[in-house]
């Protein structure tokens, strides 16, 4: 018995992780906000932020979710040249 986790929580409350994901995202929206007007938010530079979008990008292709440029949409990202 003395490895077993309990819970200070009362009601059966499961805290953050089971509130829905709106909700979730509001509140770390707001910590995320209070970071950066603090100056302790982490900034990415360009090659931290081009990590993080290819391991996005392999997951959604993992997931199937990933979205499929077709012949036209690749040529005319490819003319644009990643610009907006």
């Amino acid at each position: 018995m003395a490895n077993q986790k309990t819970s200070n929580k009362s009601n059966g409350e499961q805290g953050f992780a089971s509130m829905d994901d709106d909700k979730q995202r509001e509140i770390a929206s707001k910590g995320g906000k209070a970071a950066h007007e603090k100056g302790t938010a982490h900034e990415f530079t360009p090659e931290e932020a081009r990590e993080a979008g290819h391991k996005g990008g392999q997951v959604a292709h993992e997931r199937g979710t990933a979205h499929e440029f077709t012949s036209e949409e690749a040529r005319e990202a490819g003319r644009k040249g990643g610009r907006s």
